[in-house]
């Protein structure tokens, strides 16, 4: 599964580990997120949000 980095802040949202602070699971895909998810770094949604190579 692909991390995802948040141009705004830098955070990485790394599927394997989730966001278990914020109801994610670990094993959750970034596209499986749900549509009100915010980076529990900075607050922004999904769409500030680049897949990582």
């Amino acid at each position: 599964m692909k991390k995802y980095l948040c141009i705004p802040c830098g955070y990485v949202y790394d599927p394997a580990e989730g966001d278990p602070e914020n109801g994610i699971a670990p094993g959750t895909p970034f596209e499986d997120l749900p549509a009100d998810w915010t980076c529990p770094a900075c607050g922004v949604g999904k769409e500030y949000f680049e897949e990582m190579s």
